[in-house]
């Protein structure tokens, strides 16, 4: 059939059309979801197995190991100035691989390993008089490792290893009596090394390692109820790249973030949660040195992954990052 000169023309411009929604599809493929920012490095000495926590806009960071010492220093990182300073030493034995939690404005920090023992001793710290105070050990005994979370007015701490054993069993701080009650229900893996999240009125549990195996298993706590509600597994995907220990996780705006960590080797792929599809989402990889044994401070709005260790070099910089935004690699 011959096509008249107006037909050609149209054809023509269909195919260029066409040609312009191919090109905006492929450049939307090409987005790079994530951007990492650098900050003020931290004033202290570089480590890895620290512990964190966040109370009214600033982090609160301190002990850890540096490769030949254990530490009991404890610094605040000033989130909106972006500055550091040091604030009283942790009053218990120098220590890496311990748990903390916030908890209505208080912080709490304790076991951990000193290098000969593993320890279950607990301490709280006022940040408005600057100052550390001894409270009951940990319910559990001994631990390393474990994981920690303050929500509703109640600190929990569970899972980790006991010096001999990993462990599943989950206990409940009450301020108030400065008493540790165990809790039942917990139908997961025994894990060290996992991490977890708050989103909302939930918190969300995975990852960490048991002889020798990365655990899939994912996990919601309602405190509300005191119950586990087991979740996708994270490698429910055949893309998912989710399972690892040492990692660090936090939550800005209502969605959960999973960085670093190891799994045959130290990682900086970073993954996002969404709570309300159970579906996990690939963003950019941390834009710093490979790294595991990492830890994080999250207001909720903003969040950053600091310091940690990759084989023997230990690190102090510290990175903030904007999930919305698209990949930049100048800033």
């Amino acid at each position: 059939m011959k096509l008249h000169f107006k037909e050609k023309n149209f054809l023509i411009a269909l195919a260029a059309i066409s040609m312009l929604f191919q090109g905006c599809s492929s450049d939307d493929d090409d987005y790079e979801r994530g951007n990492w920012v650098r900050r003020s490095v931290f004033d202290g000495v570089p480590r890895s197995n620290a512990v964190s926590f966040t109370i009214d806009g600033l982090g609160y960071m301190g002990t850890g190991y540096d490769g030949d010492d254990y530490m009991n220093d404890f610094w605040a990182y000033h989130i909106e100035g972006d500055y550091w300073e040091q604030v009283a030493d942790f009053p218990g034995t120098p220590r890496s691989a311990a748990s903390a939690f916030a908890l209505d404005g208080i912080g709490y920090v304790g076991t951990g390993y000193d290098g000969d023992n593993e320890l279950s001793d607990f301490y709280s710290y006022n940040p408005g008089s600057n100052s550390w105070s001894p409270i009951a050990d940990f319910g559990g005994g001994n631990r390393i490792a474990a994981v920690a979370f303050g929500i509703n007015s109640h600190g929990y701490m569970g899972t980790g290893n006991d010096g001999d054993n990993d462990k599943k069993d989950f206990y409940k701080y009450d301020p108030v009596s400065d008493e540790w009650s165990e809790l039942v229900g917990f139908g997961g893996e025994k894990r060290r090394y996992a991490t977890s999240f708050t989103i909302d009125d939930y918190v969300y549990m995975g990852t960490g390692v048991s002889n020798g195996l990365y655990k899939e298993d994912f996990w919601q706590f309602d405190p509300a109820t005191e119950t586990w509600t087991q979740l996708t597994d994270l490698d429910e995907e055949d893309d998912y790249y989710l399972t690892r220990s040492n990692a660090v996780s936090f939550s800005i705006d209502g969605m959960g973030y999973l960085s670093s960590g190891y799994n045959g080797g130290a990682m900086t792929s970073t993954w996002e949660y969404d709570p309300l599809t159970d579906e996990w989402e690939e963003i950019t990889d941390l834009e710093a040195t490979v790294r595991q044994d990492a830890v994080s401070f999250s207001t909720g709005s903003k969040a950053f992954v600091l310091m940690g260790r990759s084989g023997s070099l230990y690190l102090d910089d510290i990175y903030e990052l904007h999930p919305q935004e698209e990949y930049d690699d100048e800033d």
